[in-house]
This record gives structure tokens, sequence and C-alpha cells, in this order.
């Protein structure tokens, strides 16, 4: 156990170290002059004031969500690629009810949409989870579907319900935020404060959370063991369906709450209507696999991943345009999708070397 989580560890260094080199050679072909000064910035940025610290707290709190989304249902032997549909019908339910439930109280409001925000994402995830127990449906494609019909839904919902003349939907009142606990007044560079409130607290205990869940019950080792073998499961006499239609409701939940984190922060966002799918729900992806799936190690990754994605939006000042920083950040994010053939390619010549030493 002890090797495997050695192979795991180093595995996800590796891929990382590899992304940032593909990452430093773009900006080195772009403009060599000023390359490895703004490379210097992506690895800096996030520590160079507390203000920047906060920020990278900020931007991980729906990140580690969406990742602990797609390593959970991994976890259970589903691909959930609906991350991003969930996490936008998630955020869609949020505002809506910030804006519009103005009869109930304040805080007790963003406790409802919270609330009501994680069980749209379950039930969002549910769709994908039914098709593919009681029709075969693989969920992938039942997730892109979902994908493409929530992110519609919700751009009409946003016109018809929400607009703001602005082109998006009209923005959060403060009272309707997430409380920040006084952390602006520790995370700031004297003159302007972060924005980090206490969704990074959620987070990070959703994700301790869902580790108890898979590790330490019952209900966790029935969902695992359906993963590893459908078959071999229902001969135990576990019910097969209704834990897959479980997991992709758990695994929407999370996205659905990551969608309400992010537009409840009170940085000032606002729900778009252009026809892209959310972005963090990919995004979600790459922190799944870069702690290969392990709910402790998503809330490392999707750090790790906010951190980068901070320092590479200050390259501008460089000189360089903001699709290269862009294409930067994204090789760096998505190469840690290959930490799978990473750890398989250190497993075997392990291995290799193991049997190479006992020869000779």
């Amino acid at each position: 156990m002890k090797k495997e989580a050695l192979y795991d560890f180093l595995s996800s260094i590796v891929v990382i170290i590899i992304g940032l080199l593909i990452g430093l050679l773009i900006l080195l072909i772009s403009d060599a002059s000023q390359a490895l000064t703004a490379f210097g910035t992506i690895l800096t940025s996030g520590f160079s004031s507390m203000r920047n610290l906060g920020d990278v707290l900020l931007l991980s709190a729906p990140i580690i969500l969406t990742g602990l989304s797609v390593a959970f249902a991994f976890k259970t032997g589903l691909f959930n690629i609906g991350a991003s549909g969930q996490f936008t019908i998630g955020g869609f339910t949020a505002v809506y009810i910030s804006l519009e439930f103005t009869f109930i109280p304040a805080p007790l409001r963003i406790i409802v949409a919270i609330l009501a925000a994680t069980f749209t994402g379950a039930l969002w995830g549910a769709i994908p989870g039914l098709l593919k127990a009681y029709r075969n449906v693989h969920e992938v494609i039942g997730s892109i579907m979902t994908n493409y019909i929530g992110m519609l839904l919700v751009n009409h919902l946003i016109l018809t319900r929400i607009f703001d003349p602005l082109g998006t939907s009209r923005r959060l009142e403060s009272e309707s935020t997430l409380p920040t606990l006084g952390f602006e007044n520790i995370f700031t560079d004297g003159v302007r404060h972060s924005h980090i409130n206490m969704g990074i607290l959620i987070a990070i205990a959703i994700a301790i959370l869902i580790y108890v869940v898979l590790e330490k019950t019952t209900f966790g080792y029935e969902l695992k063991a359906c993963g590893f073998n459908k078959d071999a499961a229902e001969y135990a006499g576990i019910n097969a369906k209704r834990n897959i239609v479980y997991s992709m409701m758990i695994s929407g939940a999370l996205a659905g709450l990551a969608g309400a984190i992010n537009f409840m922060g009170g940085a000032g966002l606002a729900m778009g209507t252009a026809d892209v799918l959310a972005p963090e729900g990919f995004v979600g992806i790459s922190v799944a696999f870069l702690a290969l799936s392990n709910p402790i190690g998503v809330i490392f990754s999707g750090l790790l991943i906010s951190y980068l994605t901070l320092g590479g939006s200050g390259l501008q000042g460089y000189g360089f345009s903001f699709e290269l920083i862009q294409m930067v950040i994204a090789i760096i994010i998505y190469f840690c999708a290959f930490v799978f053939l990473v750890k398989s390619f250190l497993k075997k010549r392990a291995l290799r070397f193991s049997k190479l030493k006992e020869e000779s």
C-alpha cells in the first residue's frame, strides 16, 4: 500500500513538471526575452501577497468540488463528464433563489440557495445515472447530452427570468453572498482585500466527508464494489442499479454545490448567456486525475490548479496575448490527465528494474 501511494505521488509530480516545462517552451517560442520572467510569475504570484493567496483559496473552492464530483464517480466505476452541466444548473438555482426569494431572511436564504443548488445538481446527475442503470446508456453519452441541455436551459431561464441589460444575469447583493468570516482582514495587501469566503472551508469539509464515506462506510464499500465488478457485486446481494444512480446523484450534487459556491462568492460574478459549457466541470476532470481520485488529494490538486491559474492571469503585463496565456494554462492543467499513463510507466520501469536486480 505504501508503494502504491509512492507511485501516486511520483506520477502526480512528474505530470506537473512536464506540464510546466511545456508551458515554458511555449512562452520561449512566443517571446524568449520575457519567457523566464513570465514563467517565474506563474510560479510565485500566488504567494506574492496575502491578497493573492486569498484569491487562490477563493478560486480553488469550486474547483475542488468539481474535482470531487469527477473523483467520486470515478471511484465508483463511472465517468461523470457532465459536471459542467450540473455546475451550471446548480449555479443558476443558487443565483435565482438569491435574487427572487427575497421574502426569506438573508442568512437563511443563503442556506436555502446552497441546499437547492446541491439538490438540483443531484437531479441533473440522476438523469445519466438512470439511463446507465436501466437502459445501459453509457454515462459519458448521457452526461454530454445533459451538459448541453443544461447550458441551453439555463441560458433561456437567464434571458427570461433574471436578465440584466448588460448581457448577463443580475448580480447578487452582498447580503446574498457567502459570509467572509473576517478573512478579508487577513488576506489583504493593505490597499485591497481578497473576496475569500467560507467556500474553501465548505470544500475541504466536503472532501473529508467524501473520503470517510468511500473508505469507512458500508455504503461507500458497496458503491466501490459496483464500480470494480458489477456482476460480482450483484452476486453478493448489492443492488447495482440503485448504486449507479446514487453515485451519479452524489457526483451531480457536488458539482451543483460547486456552482453555488462559485456564483455566491461575493466577487461580483454573473452568469453569462453564451453557448459555452462551463470550463469548471472540465478542469474538475484534470483535478480528479491529478489526485488519482483520492478525495484528500483533490484538495491539494485543486489548490495547485488554482495557484497556476492565478499566476497565469498576470502574464499580460509581459506582453503575452490573452489567448496565449489561456493556452499555456490549459496545457499545464490538462496535461494532468496523463497521470495514469505516467503511473503505469513508473510501475513497469520499477518492476523491470526489480527483475534485473534479482537476475544479477
